[in-house]
């Protein structure tokens, strides 16, 4: 018996949808709902003072659920709105400056992250980019040669969101860490389904968000950075909640907190921390590594179910080397998953990748096989037709 499935009550989707596609949006617990009315309620009944009633501390606590999900202590991490701004705070801690002012980084990121590290460019960074083969296959061998004494700063992500390749971080750490060079791990595809251990990892910075497989919602990116690095990191990205006394309300240069909160920025997004809580509280309970092994399990499903069609699949076979989602190659994916959201099973398709199908925990095994059969059946049908003029990703 699947002892996980008794959560899936406590979603609402998922009584008339097939989900596959929490590595984009993970589906919203029903104690949401009981979330945002208590803000409302809170707001609506102590008004002003709800600030001093737990709001301003909200970055710190909200973010202990997660420090207990990758490794943290409490108060190591600190809420953001997202993982660009999370990037852009770290980044702009360092003055770029000749021998060691270089960023190496591979093409296979996430775009935000791209974006954000070429930008450094013209603070005086030295970027460089490693290839990918063929656009998904994560170039590691090219990567960890490429870092050197002259390397600041390696920014990587444990899964990668186009195929859900998973890295080994600890190799990566290692070499940069011999080479005085620091690490920027983006967690965002991994946290939730994969285990996380910043301390075993010696995980110099860390990003990520909720929106995914930690069913927390839009809007709640998450920061750690290792304790012993505080007082080295003074961002460019800042602003009063960074303060040492915020409410001193001081002119001149800031004078930064000494704890994590040196790490935050403006006001915090208050309902948004409400919605998420509901998610990592569900999280924790049942434990990531039980998530682990159940996502491995039915992962592995998928890849069976696609071999005996001759479905083409661009992840990673091996679980050590794989997070939670099978990427699926077939012709028209994106006219595909179309046609799939309009028989109410929701996946998503990536440009030279494929469909991204991704059971949880929630997932029960036919659904697994409905949705592949029902993929066969719109290649066989021609089904997806219909949708051949409106190409492109839908979300």
């Amino acid at each position: 018996m699947d002892e996980l499935l008794r959560y899936r009550s406590q979603f609402p989707i998922l009584e008339t949808t097939t989900y596959m596609i929490s590595h984009s949006l993970g589906a919203m617990p029903r104690k949401v709902y009981e979330r945002l009315h208590d803000y409302a309620e809170t707001w609506a009944t102590r008004g002003i003072r709800a600030w001093a009633e737990g709001w301003w501390s909200m970055p710190v606590t909200t973010g202990n659920y997660l420090a207990s999900l990758i490794g943290a202590d409490p108060g190591q991490v600190v809420m953001h709105q997202n993982v660009s701004i999370s990037v852009s705070l770290i980044l702009s801690s360092f003055e770029y400056k000749a021998p060691r002012n270089r960023i190496v980084y591979v093409d296979v990121e996430f775009p935000t992250v791209i974006y954000v590290v070429e930008a450094q460019g013209k603070r005086g960074a030295d970027v460089v980019c490693i290839p990918s083969k063929d656009g998904l296959e994560v170039p590691v061998d090219a990567l960890i040669d490429a870092i050197d004494e002259r390397t600041l700063i390696v920014p990587i992500s444990y899964v990668f969101f186009r195929n859900s390749a998973k890295l080994d971080v600890e190799r990566v750490v290692r070499r940069a860490h011999e080479k005085g060079a620091y690490v920027l791990l983006d967690v965002y595809q991994a946290a939730g389904v994969v285990p996380i251990d910043v301390k075993k990892w010696d995980i110099d910075f860390l990003v990520g968000g909720s929106v995914k497989w930690l069913c927390g919602g839009p809007g709640a990116g998450y920061l750690y950075v290792k304790p012993s690095l505080y007082s080295l990191m003074e961002p460019g990205v800042t602003g009063w909640m960074a303060h040492e006394h915020p409410f001193a309300f001081e002119t001149g240069p800031i004078k930064r907190a000494q704890d994590s909160t040196r790490f935050l920025h403006g006001s915090p997004q208050i309902p948004v921390l409400y919605a998420a809580e509901a998610g990592y509280e569900m999280i924790n309970e049942i434990g990531v590594s039980s998530i682990r092994e159940k996502s491995v399990r039915q992962t592995e499903m998928i890849f069976d179910l696609c071999e005996r069609r001759g479905f083409k699949t661009q992840t990673p076979r091996s679980s050590d080397q794989r997070g939670g989602t099978v990427v699926i190659d077939v012709p028209n994916g994106d006219a595909v998953v179309k046609e799939l959201t309009a028989r109410e099973i929701l996946a998503d398709y990536r440009p030279g990748a494929g469909i991204r199908v991704s059971p949880h925990f929630y997932t029960k095994d036919h659904e697994i096989e409905q949705t592949i059969a029902e993929i066969d059946d719109i290649l066989k049908t021609k089904a997806y037709e219909k949708h051949l003029q409106q190409r492109g990703s839908a979300y």
